[in-house]
């Protein structure tokens, strides 16, 4: 069940659930996504004491899209982050990302390690691992062709034309999301406003300050997931994420599974990221 999560100027879309008094996991989505793929993992960390909350990131939640590029440059996204952490009452938490929320996530975790107690990210590599992929492996650049592409201003509505024949594409090339997940993700960015939105955050990346070839490294205890028929991030990129890391680290490899690990696999992250988090929660 979702609610409005009233943060600053912006209203957010957010599932939250478990206990006032759980130790926080915060869940960030990717693209082309909402916090709806986190469905498995919510009840699953509530049930066990754990208040949760994943929300739809700004661009995405309705009450939350300002206009203009420059509303969603990485800094703003992250200060995003640690407003609702905030605004929930956590002076630290445990971070969970998958795609662009697995970027936010490293940048987070790198920014604020004061403020993250675990961290769990999906796919996305460490932004300095992926950086260093992409001069060095030809693959990775193509693989990560859409960066560009999206730049378009005309992006959003070559995705959605011909009853969003070419995001609908993305789901199945990507990963094998499921039809009733992919129309569920649909119900949002099926949009023109939202999905105009979402990409600004790929025209936002070059205006960035933050130096992300040179990240401080990663000193809590992390789990990053990566499956081998990810179509987005190759093996180069993942394999270089465990040099970004001081702190505990666990590279999860996952057979056959592509970029959207939740939807083509739901049940097999919740029970890594429940295992990861218990394991470290008093770090």
């Amino acid at each position: 069940m979702t609610t409005a999560l009233a943060v600053g100027n912006f209203e957010f879309t957010a599932d939250i659930q478990g206990p006032d008094d759980g130790e926080l996991v915060l869940f960030l989505h990717g693209f082309p996504q909402t916090h709806y793929t986190w469905r498995a993992e919510l009840p699953a960390l509530a049930a066990l004491g754990y208040r949760c909350c994943a929300f739809d990131q700004r661009g995405y939640s309705p009450g939350a899209r300002p206009g203009g590029i420059a509303p969603y440059l990485l800094e703003s996204l992250l200060d995003d982050v640690i407003a609702i952490a905030d605004h929930l009452g956590a002076a630290r938490f445990h971070l969970v990302g998958h795609d662009w929320g697995g970027q936010l996530a490293w940048c987070t975790a790198a920014i604020h390690p004061d403020r993250v107690r675990t961290l769990s990210v999906i796919s996305r590599p460490h932004p300095t691992a992926f950086l260093s992929a992409m001069k060095r492996d030809t693959q990775q650049a193509e693989r990560s062709a859409h960066h560009q592409r999206f730049q378009s201003p005309d992006a959003a509505d070559d995705l959605l034309a011909d009853n969003a024949t070419t995001l609908r594409k993305m789901y199945v090339d990507w990963g094998g999301v499921p039809d009733d997940d992919a129309e569920a993700y649909l119900t949002l960015l099926g949009r023109r406003p939202a999905l105009d939105a979402a990409i600004n955050w790929y025209r936002a990346v070059g205006k960035t300050k933050i130096n992300l070839a040179e990240l401080p490294p990663i000193t809590m205890p992390t789990l990053y997931v990566w499956g081998t028929a990810d179509s987005t991030v190759g093996r180069l990129a993942a394999e270089g994420t465990a040099d970004c890391v001081t702190g505990p680290f666990q590279f999860a490899e996952v057979p056959d599974i592509g970029h959207f690990v939740t939807d083509e696999a739901p049940g097999l992250f919740t029970e890594l990221l429940i295992s990861h988090i218990q394991k470290w929660e008093t770090h």
